[in-house]
């Protein structure tokens, strides 16, 4: 059997009046990527701050490697490494002092420091740039870097939260290839939180789709998909109707945008009949596209509505928050 190398029970956050986190449960196999997936301030950070015993919940339970986040935080935090979406280097000392640092905050020897550091630099593919200041680093060695540093201690689960958040596609690339090859080679298990449909889908094994603080859905990103169906045809009537009924349909769906969202078995055998039937009952189509399902259609069939994609305000945030402590 799979060991739980996370397992949440009923977890739950308040602050104040306001439930960030609602009632959620999941757990995550050994050597899995697993991938938080919903728009910002869908309780994707709050759960992530918990699981690394940041935050203590109001109720439910966490276990990192059969650890409990409430009675045994040293314990956990001996087995992760986090990747937070704010830098988290000193980036006017170099990439090797960094790690230095924090290779002996967590007990490593002198004597086998610096053939870690190297090992780890290697890997992410900075060691050229071992004794450069961090502050004359791109956004994505940056990124790096900080990948670099949650490694250092040889987590058993690494955390990253947002990890591309900021960056250009190519460097987003660059980070993805990272962290296929974490999984692939150190068989390393991973929970990242994204709002990025690509990532979640390209990335994770399992995907749970959270939205409002409660996971509205959690499987395969395969078997996500299938919850509408094989094809997808989207309909919009010049004046407002109800969803049509026919044999053919699989399920109907009204959008808040006005259109309407249908599941059918093949959308090119479905649409000579949708014109027909539109036909038959006197509604003009004004508009009509179909699809393959994606994410994103999931997220929209289970919400009523996209996930808003705040990337660019993001990335002005983090590139931001980045000059400032360049300063």
């Amino acid at each position: 059997m799979t060991e739980d190398m996370i397992k949440v029970s009923n977890l739950v956050k308040k602050f104040g009046d306001l439930v960030a986190v609602n009632d959620i449960s999941f757990n995550v196999k050994k050597g899995e990527i697993f991938a938080f997936l919903g728009p910002n301030g869908a309780g994707k950070t709050t759960t992530i701050h918990m699981l690394v015993t940041l935050l203590k919940q109001n109720s439910g339970e966490v276990f990192i490697a059969g650890d409990s986040t409430l009675t045994s935080p040293k314990e956990v935090r001996k087995k992760i490494g986090i990747v937070f979406q704010d830098p988290s280097l000193d980036t006017y000392l170099t990439a090797y002092e960094n790690l230095y640092i924090h290779g002996g905050i967590y007990g490593y020897e002198k004597s086998k420091i610096n053939e870690k550091i190297d090992e780890i630099l290697d890997f992410v593919e900075l060691k050229e740039f071992k004794d450069k200041v961090v502050k004359t680093f791109s956004g994505g060695m940056e990124r790096r870097m900080e990948i670099a540093k949650a490694l250092m201690h040889e987590p058993d689960i690494l955390f990253l939260d947002e990890p591309t958040i900021g960056l250009d596609p190519n460097t987003r690339d660059h980070v993805w290839k990272y962290i296929m090859r974490m999984k692939e080679e150190k068989n390393m298990t991973i929970f990242l939180t994204t709002h990025y449909m690509d990532e979640a889908e390209l990335l994770a094994d399992r995907i749970a789709i959270i939205d409002h603080g409660k996971i509205i859905a959690l499987d395969t990103p395969e078997k996500l998909k299938k919850i509408v169906g094989k094809d997808i045809i989207y309909l919009k009537f010049l004046e407002k109707r109800e969803c049509p009924k026919e044999d053919f349909i699989d399920y109907c769906k009204e959008l808040p945008d006005g259109r309407i969202e249908i599941g059918v078995e093949n959308a090119g055998e479905a649409l000579p009949k949708i014109f027909e039937m539109a036909s038959r009952i006197n509604a003009s189509i004004v508009e009509v596209t179909y699809k393959k399902p994606t994410l994103s259609d999931v997220f929209i069939h289970l919400t009523g509505r996209e996930i808003r994609d705040t990337a660019d305000k993001s990335n002005t945030a983090f590139a931001s928050r980045r000059r400032r402590r360049h300063r």
